[in-house]
């Protein structure tokens, strides 16, 4: 009688973990997310809305993150937690970075070595419909992460 509580809590743990990475590869009505640098996140959000938050049968979420540009510059330290943060989540599939080359440089090794394809530019809203077209584009790839990388050319 005890172990229907845990079997269920199971049950629902894995279930939880399918969405992005499972063998049958993404399931219709996942959601998985893109996280944007503070600078490209008005543009992004509102070409997502323009995408009704999905690319195919995929949910998309925009987590917008904390501001990397300081009075002196660049941040590094942010920039890093940034790039930690997206790596950290499971779900995350890409990664639009800010408009510049030095703070790409420090969170391109964070985000090779977790898989996440990153994207930089000029604006947000072409970045995520890049995205958005490599995530319809790769379907229901077993690894949706990796295919994304594979759609953008920035394969491992």
């Amino acid at each position: 009688m005890r172990r229907a509580p845990v079997l269920f809590l199971a049950c629902v743990l894995l279930a939880g973990f399918t969405g992005c990475g499972a063998a049958d590869g993404v399931s219709s009505g996942a959601t998985v997310s893109v996280y944007v640098a503070k600078p490209q996140c008005a543009g992004a959000l509102r070409e997502l809305a323009r995408a009704n938050g999905r690319a195919g049968d995929v949910r998309v979420r925009a987590v917008c993150l904390r501001g990397a540009a300081s009075e002196n510059g660049w941040n590094l330290a942010t920039i890093g937690a940034n790039a930690r943060r997206a790596s950290e989540d499971s779900t995350t599939v890409g990664y639009i970075a800010e408009p510049s080359p030095t703070p790409i440089r420090f969170s391109a090794t964070i985000l090779d070595a977790a898989g996440i394809a990153q994207i930089s530019g000029a604006s947000g809203s072409i970045a995520m419909s890049t995205l958005l077209r490599a995530i319809r584009q790769a379907g229901d790839a077993s690894s949706l992460r990796e295919s994304v990388r594979d759609e953008l050319g920035q394969a491992r």
